[in-house]
């Protein structure tokens, strides 16, 4: 396999289906080490996508981040992600996570216990995968001698995409690794690297082989405060959805986070970001401000970095200087 860098792609789900294929052979090309493929409800299906995305590809590693715990059963998950894995050996990363919550309770699928339902989901996806049959009575899956045909027990990388402490503890004691949300600064790295550890430690998961993927807001521009605007837009927008969670809270920021967010108006509440908020929560700037936070990233937890280029309209010419004068330095 060629060597690559620790720096990946996420393709976003706006991308025109009929245009992945091209845009997923473009960026194995020019040097990516993962590709990515979002299932943000109601865009791209994630596993569809990824099909697409390993067919088109040659070998690098691809990644579906995230699918809900609760959107599928996990009698089919396993289906999916075994027909996929055995199909490409060795080059599948299945994300799972609560899901967002406005997206689930679209479908009245919001569960009494987030966590309780991704405990199970990623728990039974893996029993599956290994070949084993159950039958399960209680919630919040039920199983009856349910087997799949095609297991794979050489096993299927697990991720949980999880931002809250309990929910990272869990990640750490269950699964193969975590998948930052993007806004995940250094600071949270670190505290998230905590929390995923002592559940690490709780079930004797091998803590060192825990895969810490972030996602991060991304633009370079030659122009550095051109790079800068684009990452306080999609900033905005990102804590408008998300609201103050501990990525942000660990930075002591939530109270002023608040405050702005009742501006209403993503415009205005673009606007108001700190500077320093920019700096702190995206990777935008000139390539080599990028390569300095990328880097930074990496110093913190982070095992790889995953772009999320910003406007999405802009992908390509994003990445093409990336991999021009970014990527060469990693």
């Amino acid at each position: 396999m060629t060597h690559r860098p620790p720096v990946g792609v996420l393709v976003h789900g706006t991308t025109p289906p009929d245009q992945l294929v091209e845009l997923c052979v473009r960026i194995e090309e020019a040097g990516y080490g993962e590709l990515w493929l979002s299932e943000d409800y109601f865009f791209l299906g994630g596993p569809t996508s990824a099909a697409m995305a390993l067919q088109a590809t040659r070998e690098i590693p691809v990644g579906i981040g995230i699918m809900s715990a609760v959107v599928r059963h996990p009698a089919v998950t396993a289906m999916e992600v075994s027909t996929l894995s055995l199909a490409y050996p060795g080059r599948l990363i299945t994300g799972i996570g609560h899901g967002v919550p406005v997206w689930t309770r679209q479908m009245g699928l919001y569960p009494n216990s987030p966590i309780r339902s991704l405990r199970s989901a990623i728990e039974t996806t893996r029993a599956l995968l290994a070949g084993e049959t159950l039958t399960i009575d209680e919630g919040p899956f039920t199983f009856d001698q349910v087997a799949l045909v095609h297991p794979n027990p050489a096993g299927v990388d697990l991720y949980a995409g999880v931002v809250g402490p309990k929910s990272l503890e869990l990640a750490g004691e269950i699964a193969d690794g975590t998948i930052m949300s993007v806004v995940a600064a250094p600071r949270y790295l670190e505290y998230a690297k905590k929390h995923i550890q002592a559940g690490a430690a709780k079930s004797g998961r091998d803590v060192a082989t825990h895969r810490i993927p972030t996602f991060t807001l991304y633009h370079t521009d030659l122009d550095g405060d051109r790079a800068r605007a684009a990452g306080r837009e999609a900033l905005g927008f990102y804590l408008q959805a998300l609201g103050p969670t501990p990525m942000t809270g660990v930075y002591d920021i939530n109270d002023q986070l608040t405050e702005i967010l009742e501006l209403g108006d993503p415009a205005k509440i673009a606007a108001a970001l700190p500077e320093e908020w920019v700096d702190t929560f995206t990777v935008s700037g000139t390539p080599t401000e990028c390569l300095g936070r990328i880097r930074g990233l990496l110093a913190a937890g982070a095992t790889s970095v995953v772009l999320v280029p910003v406007p999405a309209e802009g992908t390509d010419e994003i990445l093409a200087l990336t991999a021009a004068d970014v990527l060469p330095h990693l």
